[in-house]
C-alpha cells in the first residue's frame, strides 16, 4: 500500500486501565484498525496527564498510578479513517478522540518484517 498526499491523522486519548470486554481498550483499538486494514497504528504510553476529572494521573517512584494516559495514533485517507469511526465510537465511552488533516510525505509497506 502506498500513502501521500493528504490524509487524516485520528488520536484516541485513553486511560491505561480502560477496557473492551477483556483486553485492554488500547490493544481493542489496535485490533480492529489492523481487521479493517487501516495503514497502521501506533501506542504511546503517557507519563502523567489529566482528563475530564481533573485527576491528575503519573509515573512516579511514589505512586504507583495504574491509569496512565494512553495515546493511540492512526494516520489514512480520510474515507477510511471516517469509515473507522463508528466502530470506535461503539468501544470508547469515555476519553478523548480528535480528527485532523495531515501530509503525508512518505508511507509505502511492502513484505512484513521477519516474515516470507
Amino acid at each position: 500500500m502506498k500513502l501521500s498526499g493528504t490524509g487524516k491523522l485520528l488520536r484516541i486519548f485513553v486511560g491505561e486501565s480502560d477496557r473492551h470486554g477483556a483486553q485492554p481498550l488500547y490493544m481493542a483499538i489496535v485490533e480492529e484498525a489492523r481487521k479493517r486494514g487501516l495503514s497502521g497504528a501506533t501506542v504511546f504510553k503517557g507519563i502523567e496527564g489529566f482528563g475530564g476529572h481533573s485527576v491528575v494521573h503519573a509515573a512516579r517512584v511514589f505512586d504507583l498510578s495504574t491509569d496512565l494516559p494512553v495515546l493511540i495514533e492512526l494516520v489514512d485517507t480520510e474515507e477510511r479513517i471516517r469509515e473507522f469511526l463508528p466502530a470506535l465510537d461503539a468501544m470508547v465511552h469515555e476519553g478523548l478522540v480528535t480528527l485532523e488533516t495531515v501530509e503525508v510525505i512518505h508511507y509505502k509497506s511492502g513484505a512484513p518484517k521477519g516474515g516470507a
